[in-house]
Order: C-alpha cells, then sequence, then structure tokens
C-alpha cells in the first residue's frame, strides 16, 4: 500500500497528492508547532500547564534526524503558542528546540521574528496546528499539517473550503497524532527506513546529529507591550 493509501486508511485526509507533499518538503527549513490541542487534547490545570507524551516527542526527534539524513542540514524548530505554558517550555528545552514563543494572541509577530532570526521564509516553514489562533500562519506556511479533533466539525470544514492544510491527521488531538503526522513526512521525504534504521543501530551519522542537537541552544520568547522579548521563565 502506498504511503497516502496507509494514512487514508486511518481517516487521515490529503489536501494534496501525498508527491505533492514530498515536493513541499523539499523546500522546508524550519518544523514549528502549536502546543495546546497539538501536543495534547487542550485540557490544561489550574496553573495553566497541559501535558505533552513521549510518543509524540520521539516523533519530532526522529523527523529532525530524517531531515538531517535527507539534507545534511539541522531543521529550524519551534512552538509558538498563544498562552504561557510551562511544560511546553521544559519540552523545548529538553528536546532542544531553537526558539519557544508564549503569550502571542497574533502569532504572525512570533513567525516574524522567528524568519528574521533564522533567515528563513514562511514557505519554508511546516506548520503543525490545530485551531483559529493558528491560521494567520497557516495561511502563509509552506507545508501544513492540521491535527484533527471529532468535535471542530465546521472549523475542519472551514480550513479545507480556504485551503488551510495539506494533510489532515487520522488521529484526534491527543491521540499522538504529532506522531502520525511526523512518521508521514518521513515517508515521504523517502527516508522512513533509513532513519529508524540507524537510530535503533545508534550508528555514526545518528551519534552526529544528537550530538549536535544536544549542542542546541534554546530561546524562549514572549510579547511585552507589543514587542518580541526574552521571557522570564
Amino acid at each position: 500500500m502506498s504511503t497516502q493509501g496507509t494514512y487514508e486508511s486511518i481517516g487521515a485526509e490529503f489536501m494534496i497528492p501525498q508527491y505533492k507533499i514530498s515536493e513541499k518538503l523539499e523546500a522546508i527549513k524550519a518544523f514549528v508547532f502549536d502546543w495546546d490541542g497539538v501536543f495534547n487534547n487542550g485540557e490544561k490545570r489550574a496553573d495553566g500547564s497541559s501535558s505533552f507524551s513521549e510518543i509524540d516527542s520521539m516523533g519530532t526527534n526522529l523527523l529532525r534526524f530524517s531531515h538531517y539524513l535527507k539534507n545534511k542540514k539541522f531543521p529550524y524548530t519551534a512552538v509558538i503558542s498563544g498562552e504561557k505554558n510551562e511544560t511546553a517550555f521544559f519540552f523545548c528545552k529538553r528536546e532542544h528546540f531553537y526558539a519557544s514563543y508564549s503569550k502571542f494572541s497574533d502569532k504572525r509577530i512570533a513567525l516574524q521574528h522567528f524568519c528574521e532570526t533564522h533567515n528563513i521564509k514562511p514557505a519554508e516553514i511546516c506548520y503543525f496546528f490545530d485551531d483559529v489562533l493558528d491560521l494567520p500562519i497557516a495561511s502563509v506556511a509552506g507545508l501544513r499539517i492540521f491535527i484533527k479533533r471529532k468535535s471542530g466539525l465546521q472549523f475542519t470544514n472551514y480550513v479545507k473550503q480556504n485551503h488551510l492544510a495539506d494533510y489532515i491527521t487520522g488521529s484526534n488531538s491527543g491521540e499522538f497524532a504529532v506522531r502520525e503526522a511526523c512518521e508521514m513526512l518521513m515517508a515521504a521525504n523517502g527516508v522512513f527506513d533509513q532513519a529508524i534504521t540507524q537510530r535503533m543501530n545508534f550508528d555514526d551519522n545518528y551519534k552526529q546529529y544528537i550530538a549536535a542537537r544536544n549542542d542546541t541552544a534554546t530561546f524562549f520568547f514572549t510579547l511585552s507591550n507589543g514587542q518580541v522579548s526574552k521571557a522570564e521563565l
């Protein structure tokens, strides 16, 4: 079964054919994620924090490794959230993402800062998202992964009708949808088996990748008086 057929069998929807996703991946230099509703089901605790799973975390690591194998370069990575979330900060630091942006109700401001910092264009970003606050980025990102939620039927239709997603996950928010999408992208990039085998064997490519990844510093930003500033954690 083809990659597209495999994922359609679990309810995923390709808004563009899988080969077009493969073509778009050629230009991708960064993977950017929303947090709430993407790495979890959107539930929040009284302190404003939420959770993530090691399943999705491994997915992001394998995706970055596969990109490294394919392109011989590290992809830039970031979380852009409308809220402050200590768990997101912990995740970004532990996984050595380049940046964590919090309290950005207008995510275009964070996107502009991220692109200017790394000298990339929105069209070179693959964006994982799930809700209304994310649409300004989804409207300009080069590749858009929409995390499905059963309750959002009208919103999902809006995303489809306005061509704001390239792939809609078969898994729902909170059901390891990030891992699903990461594996789909790895397969579409033609390096899934290679990445898994080399990770399993902890071979030289993976050792070089993980050493360089672990040397990456994470920067935290928030919005203060309309300006992007370093966040105090």
